[in-house]
């Protein structure tokens, strides 16, 4: 053999060993990333003596009335402002990205002042069709009614991403479900960190119910249930190593399904009382609907010839 073919027989020999060591460094880099990403994580409240706490709180009381009040000041008028406001008193600038500033404080920052938040109850297929996923977000909200279009959005976590995330790129299939407030402990149960294949239909035992244009179920406890395709999906990557991708998916209802007794004749209105919405706020908190108020939109062209702030702003 030349001196070419037996280096040449070698260096073939050695190169599998070497992909191999070199995938198991870089199988153990990213097992290690992943490792310290989740000691950083602290978006999950452990909830220390939360049973004890618990105890000694007022009952729910589940048939309480939903109260209508008047809005806050009827005789507000243009221009007036908003009555009680210091404009002595500071705010403080945050740069979310500073160096010195951990991520769990920009997520607490948010969940507790952009609130309350909707629920939605998505439920997913995987791809080949054997896994079913059920997983409730707060990073979610309606954004037009023509067509109907909804968006949620996917943080960032240790390890792979979440099973929704992943379902809705392989299968572009998903139902939305309302969240009412007797379903509140089942939903909370569907959002446990359960291993990748195992169904949280089981773990919430919430029931499924059939669909017309998607494959995966509607949750039948939910007053409203929106069948959806995906449009979009973006992905915005990992903030950090052994992190997953964060992203958001854009998705055009096919179809809704609303309860008999909670709608119209028309299926164009929800009673409230019916619908009973808990919605996410700070930390573990959530918030239920126990008054409201009517406050009607007004016209340009109907106010301002009765309103000397908005007939002199016309003329200026």
């Amino acid at each position: 053999m030349s001196w070419f073919a037996s280096t040449l027989a070698r260096r073939l020999h050695q190169r599998p060993l070497a992909l191999a060591s070199q995938w198991r460094k870089s199988s153990s880099a990213a097992a290690a990333a992943a490792q310290k990403a989740e000691a950083n994580y602290k978006i999950v409240d452990r909830a220390a003596n939360f049973r004890e706490k618990q105890a000694k709180r007022p009952d729910f009381e589940p048939d309480r009335p939903i109260e209508v009040t008047k809005h806050p000041n009827p005789q507000w008028t243009y221009g007036q402002g908003v009555d009680g406001h210091d404009a002595s008193t500071p705010h403080i600038e945050i740069d979310p990205y500073a160096e010195d500033r951990p991520m769990v404080n920009n997520y607490r920052l948010l969940i507790s002042g952009i609130a309350p938040r909707p629920i939605g109850l998505i439920s997913t297929l995987s791809g080949d069709g054997k896994t079913k996923n059920l997983s409730p977000f707060s990073y979610f909200q309606v954004i037009d009614h023509d067509p109907p279009m909804f968006i949620v959005g996917f943080s960032s976590r240790p390890g792979r991403e979440k099973d929704t995330f992943r379902n809705l790129k392989e299968t572009g299939e998903c139902v939305i479900n309302t969240v009412s407030e007797s379903m509140i402990e089942a939903v909370n149960a569907s959002s446990i960190d359960a291993p990748y294949g195992l169904s949280e239909w089981q773990i919430s035992g919430l029931h499924e119910a059939p669909t017309s244009t998607v494959k995966p179920s509607r949750v039948q406890e939910s007053v409203l249930s929106i069948e959806g395709k995906v449009i979009d999906i973006k992905e915005f990557g990992a903030p950090s190593e052994g992190m997953s991708v964060a992203g958001l998916a854009l998705i055009k209802a096919t179809r809704f399904w609303v309860r008999e007794d909670a709608t119209n004749q028309e299926a164009s209105h929800i009673d409230l009382e019916k619908l009973r919405p808990v919605a996410q706020l700070g930390g573990m908190s959530y918030g239920r609907i126990l008054s409201t108020f009517e406050l009607p939109r007004k016209r340009w062209h109907d106010e301002y010839p009765q309103n000397e702030t908005l007939t002199n702003l016309q003329h200026q």
